[in-house]
């Protein structure tokens, strides 16, 4: 849901001057097979030793169906053009996010 909306605003995101990668903790095979399914347009990294999860702090205790288990949370950094984290989304809703970032992003071009 999260790529797809991603997909569907990204010629909106890039006029903005933005960048989109997208990181996941999945195998570079695994990440071609989900891009070419969901046709993104957008680069996926591969992170399948997590850790960019980790350098950038996203691995956290979560609840799956009531056990405790230790996964990558949903989250998106805003990095600027000095290589800065200009803003952070934490605990992200798949769900209406591209635009919530799209938002964002013309908000801050608009500064």
């Amino acid at each position: 849901m999260e790529a797809r909306g991603f997909r569907d605003t990204y010629t909106k995101i890039q006029k903005t001057g933005a960048v989109l990668l997208g990181v996941s903790p999945d195998t570079s095979q695994a990440q071609k097979k989900f891009a070419q399914k969901f046709d993104l347009p957008f680069t996926l990294l591969a992170d399948a030793d997590k850790k960019v999860a980790e350098a950038f702090g996203v691995m956290k205790e979560k609840n799956m169906y009531g056990k405790k288990v230790w996964g990558v949370a949903r989250t998106t950094f805003i990095i600027g053009p000095d290589g800065k984290i200009q803003h952070i989304f934490e605990k992200v809703k798949p769900d209406g996010h591209a635009e919530e970032v799209l938002a964002y992003l013309k908000e801050s071009a608009a500064r």
